[in-house]
């Protein structure tokens, strides 16, 4: 009989599992490990209920010889014993099979996996991970402009997959963001629980609690109207809610109030369902939100004919450095002003993987500088997780190095260590500058500010993940092994703040890219200041 998982499972279990940690969702490189440790999961649940059915069986094997035996003894109890034979039967079976049975019973096949499980479950996703992740589908909700019903059907651009949302899913999204205080994404959750409720889905929440949050995320929308109708329902389904009663009369003098103020007459609820656009989505922090968003969905972009023909393509060869002579990089214009190149086939793929492994078991959630403490913390804007790689740990990061100096004819032994991140469910960055804004981060006093960003792409991605620069308009798609170039500064040393870019949420994929930033120190005399402060 199996009663403990094996020691091979055990063993690959831990190496699935060491390196991930809080905040899974922000990378989908450590969620695949996980991928194929719920596989050996299933594969130990398998192995438990076999030794259960195994033990079960032996039980019932037990039960059925015995129920004979005392069909035989209960029918001429004196009759039976006085053969010695059944008499010594008896006693043993008595003292002996008795016990054996006990023990058999007793046994438990799930203490292997149990163990297992709870060894294992301090490397499972926790509560911020599950709602990290239900935040984010309602930030591609609200950039790709996706209704819930999209979502909870699987209806995403470009794709149709069996991924689909039941009403219990739908349900805790919509409570996700009741708790957090996010009425407006509640509605359109808890309303789409309700729809499939309705259509008779099956479900283990009630529609009575559905209506419950529901009614009074809309009555936080501000629509009474709606608010009251919803309520009336939940009366009609619970007359005894401990709630419904008291908010259903509320909301009718509230509403009363409202329009006696107003000198209106009562209108009766919409009967429009409720969906994307409903609604006003609240304001927040962005003041571009609406602009990035709609260039990370390929609206707003200001690319014309004029512009386009001002774009070229070319042969680099870094002012002739010998290393491009032979073999110069394909060179394209992403924009004309201010001037961002994409260079072709920087980075082959067993360069990628190398380098993607090497960055892989030292993941950790990405930072940003709080700009009024100046300490590195953790931000909703930044979905990501991201590791840094230096020469010395492999020949590779060198020849990287070596092939941006060479390219971009700027040193890199000012230029901090090479940034390799992974974006998770939904990972983006706000619209954010590469460079220091003054007053000037103490930590570039020695090598100056972020003079340009050389950024590589190390994968393709389905749907989304562009870097957009909001202030003029430009979106640059991902593609796997190019990479693209433009400088934060001008000659003078002052910001280029049109270089304000973001990168949008990952919609379907895994985004791997990497990065160099390049400090002023050392370029001297390779990009000398200009005449003017904006040359």
């Amino acid at each position: 009989m199996k009663t403990f998982l094996s020691f091979k499972f055990w063993t690959l279990l831990v190496c699935c599992c060491w390196t991930t940690q809080a905040e899974i969702f922000t990378s989908i490189s450590q969620m695949t490990d996980l991928i194929h440790t719920e596989k050996e999961l299933v594969q130990s649940l398998r192995e438990y209920i076999e030794a259960e059915e195994t033990k079960l069986s032996t039980v019932k094997s037990w039960a059925n010889k015995l129920d004979a035996l005392t069909k035989v003894s209960t029918s001429d109890p004196e009759g039976y014993l006085a053969h010695p034979v059944n008499a010594y039967k008896f006693m043993k079976r008595l003292n002996t099979e008795w016990s054996e049975l006990e023990t058999l019973v007793l046994q438990n096949p799930s203490d292997g996996f149990i163990a297992n499980m709870s060894t294992h479950r301090q490397y499972f996703p926790d509560e911020e991970d599950e709602t990290g992740a239900a935040k984010a589908l309602m930030r591609l909700q609200d950039t790709y402009q996706l209704d819930s019903e999209a979502f909870s059907r699987g209806k995403l651009p470009g794709m149709h997959s069996n991924a689909l949302l039941t009403v219990d899913d739908c349900f805790d999204m919509g409570k996700t963001a009741y708790n957090e205080a996010d009425y407006y994404h509640a509605v359109l959750w808890l309303q789409q629980a309700l729809k499939q409720l309705d259509a008779g889905e099956e479900a283990v929440v009630s529609k009575a609690d559905i209506l419950d949050y529901l009614s009074y995320s809309v009555y936080q929308m501000g629509d009474l109207p709606r608010a009251i109708e919803l309520t009336r329902r939940l009366v009609a389904i619970d007359s005894s809610h401990q709630r419904a009663g008291g908010n259903l009369r509320y909301f009718e003098r509230l509403l009363s109030k409202q329009l006696s103020e107003m000198n209106q007459e009562h209108q009766p609820a919409s009967e429009e369902p409720i969906q994307l656009g409903t609604y006003s989505r609240p304001k927040d922090h962005l003041p571009e939100r609406e602009a990035y968003e709609a260039l990370c969905r390929g609206q707003g972009l200001q690319m014309n004919e004029a512009r386009r023909s001002r774009l070229f393509c070319r042969y680099k060869d870094g002012y002739r450095n010998p290393h491009l002579l032979l073999k110069p990089m394909k060179e394209e214009d992403e924009w004309d002003s201010p001037h961002i190149v994409r260079y072709l086939d920087f980075l082959s793929h067993e360069e990628i993987e190398k380098i993607k492994a090497l960055a892989k078991p030292r993941l950790a959630r990405a930072t940003v500088r709080d700009p009024k403490t100046g300490v590195l913390t953790t931000a909703n804007y930044r979905v990501s997780k991201s590791a840094w790689l230096e020469g010395e740990d492999d020949p590779v990061i060198d020849r990287v190095n070596q092939r941006i100096q060479d390219l971009t004819g700027l040193t890199v032994d000012t230029a901090e260590l090479l940034q390799v991140a992974n974006y998770g469910v939904g990972g983006q960055y706000e619209p954010h500058y590469d460079f220091s804004r003054r007053p000037y981060d103490s930590n570039l006093k020695v090598d100056g500010n972020r003079l340009a960003t050389f950024l590589n792409y190390m994968s393709d991605v389905e749907a989304g993940g562009a870097t957009v620069f909001p202030d003029f308009g430009a979106a640059i798609r991902p593609r796997k092994g190019t990479a693209v170039f433009w400088y934060n500064l001008f000659k003078s040393g002052e910001g280029d703040y049109r270089t304000r870019h973001a990168a949008c949420p990952v919609l379907v994929g895994s985004k791997w890219v990497s990065n160099k930033w390049i400090h002023e120190r050392g370029q001297e005399f390779r990009r000398p200041c200009g005449l003017t402060e904006v040359d």
